[in-house]
């Protein structure tokens, strides 16, 4: 969790005074004098960009209200686990003094960013949530990181993150759970977990994240906030030492759609070290998101072969048909059988993760969850015989997933198979009535879709009677980014349920 220590909490009030203070008495702000660090934190990051660059907020005094808000509301769900107030503070100083001298602003000048601590971060500390990391200090920055601070974002801390991102539920030895603000004694879901809930409590305009399984689009759905996953390339990692895997990708979040476009414009793009980089520049996500949907096909997910979903979640979704066919789409009930995806994203996510963590596994046996181990494990015992097979599956529900989409430029369904569980739950082991013994087997909704490779976002879609999150998740053809991102555009400013706030901010 954040520093508790009560001298770290009056050096973190005393900043945030001091900077609304000066901005108060005749700096560069005009709209904080006036408003509360709630009403400046839910600000849209589009919108919050556009007031620094008007000169009616300044990068300082958005700090504050952040840094205000983080003091009041981040004990409740341990979403930020290391903060650095004294190096966003330079930086929002140096910001502003840019601007002063008008010198050449990014798309993301002065804006706060929390990174997923799976992501690198010079000089910060960066745990990936394992004991074996919990002291580490990178000396380089993750691509992504890279790419933000470069359009000017300020890096103010770094977000919660399963062991490894392994899973998505968002606890670890290091720091602890990271809980749900809709339902403290629920999970955030992950394996972006503190990211998401950065978003919702209004802790961060701006977080990253990635996604294997899920972990873009599963805390989405859980908190109420827009995830995406992009197409593999699009946001590329020059540093994978699996160069050719299309499983494991990199992104971020949004209250909106607009806000995680505005933000994926300033990390998307090609990197000549990447080999499956895509070669169109990110500012083509700058582009104005509407679009006229009518007689746009849309398929209508059915039961994917048979995975269980929880009545609430089936409920909720199931009413957006009638959504999709205000817009104007054709909406069809059809779903391409997904069974090679079963045998695709098991071996090839094992047969990661024991190339990754293998090694570290033997030498510290006792520093690994069990499930994470066991998954481990299952890597080492792979052949060749194996991961061929598992690289045919691969190739064959990516050519029937194309196919499907030949017909159907959208495919609908759940992100999620059940509403956000028990938050001291490792994971789900039923869902109506269908038992699990794997930790990753109540996620099929998400992962069957990682195994094809498209573009997928999860977009607010309502709430269980018990007033829990359900995300919709609308996936489009091959590197059809944009397309996706239109359709949830379009889908968010029908319905408006991303415009409801947790209860503790």
């Amino acid at each position: 969790m954040v520093e508790s220590d009560p001298t770290r909490r009056e050096l973190l009030l005393g900043m945030a005074g001091a900077f609304l203070l000066n901005d108060a008495a005749g700096s560069q702000g005009t709209v904080g004098a006036q408003a509360s660090a709630p009403s400046i934190c839910f600000l849209s990051a589009v919108e919050m960009a556009r007031l620094i660059r008007a000169k009616k907020l300044s990068a300082r005094e958005v700090l504050a209200a952040h840094l205000e808000q983080i003091e009041r509301v981040n004990p409740k769900v341990n979403a930020i686990v290391t903060l650095v107030p004294e190096l966003a503070a330079a930086a929002a100083a140096k910001a502003d003094e840019m601007q002063a001298h008008r010198e050449a602003l990014g798309t993301l000048h002065g804006l706060p960013v929390g990174h997923k601590d799976l992501l690198e971060t010079k000089g910060i500390r960066t745990t990936f949530g394992s004991p074996l990391y919990k002291d580490y200090i990178p000396t380089e920055d993750d691509i992504v990181v890279e790419r933000m601070g470069r359009a000017g974002a300020i890096t103010i801390g770094k977000t919660n993150t399963p062991e490894f991102g392994a899973g998505s539920q968002t606890f670890n030895t290091v720091f602890g759970a990271t809980h749900n603000p809709y339902d403290l004694t629920k999970t955030c879901g992950g394996s972006s977990g503190g990211a998401a809930v950065s978003l919702a409590c209004g802790l961060a305009p701006v977080v990253s994240g990635s996604d294997t399984g899920g972990s873009l689009r599963n805390p989405a759905a859980f908190c109420n906030v827009v995830g995406f996953r992009p197409s593999i390339g699009r946001v590329p990692n020059p540093k994978a030492a699996f160069a050719w895997s299309t499983l494991s990708t990199s992104g971020c979040l949004g209250r909106s759609v607009a806000d995680l476009a505005f933000v994926l414009s300033t990390i998307a793009g090609p990197d000549s070290r990447a080999p499956l980089s895509i070669n169109e520049p990110g500012e083509r996500f700058g582009r104005p998101l509407d679009r006229n949907f009518k007689g746009t096909r849309v398929a209508w997910f059915k039961d994917l072969g048979g995975v269980p979903f929880d009545a609430r979640v089936r409920a909720v979704v199931d009413r957006h048909r009638k959504t999709f066919e205000s817009l104007g789409c054709i909406v069809e009930q059809a779903e391409p059988d997904f069974a090679p995806a079963e045998i695709s994203f098991r071996v090839l996510r094992a047969w990661n993760s024991a190339a990754t963590y293998g090694a570290r596994l033997k030498e510290h046996p006792d520093a690994f969850k069990d499930t994470f181990k066991g998954e481990i494990e299952e890597g080492l015992r792979l052949t060749g015989v194996d991961l061929a097979r598992a690289e045919t599956a691969h190739g064959q529900i990516w050519r029937r997933f194309q196919a499907f989409l030949e017909k159907y430029e959208y495919f609908v369904l759940p992100t999620t198979q059940l509403p956000p569980f028990d938050v001291n739950m490792p994971y789900p082991t039923e869902i109506a009535g269908v038992k699990f013994d794997n930790y990753i087997d109540w996620m099929k909704s998400c992962w069957y879709i990682s195994a094809t490779g498209n573009p997928a976002a999860s977009v607010p879609g309502g709430f269980t009677p018990e007033g829990l999150p359900v995300g919709v998740q609308i996936v489009g053809r091959e590197k059809e980014d944009f397309s996706v991102l239109q359709m949830a555009h379009a889908f968010e400013q029908a319905t408006g349920f991303g415009k409801k706030r947790p209860p503790i901010v």
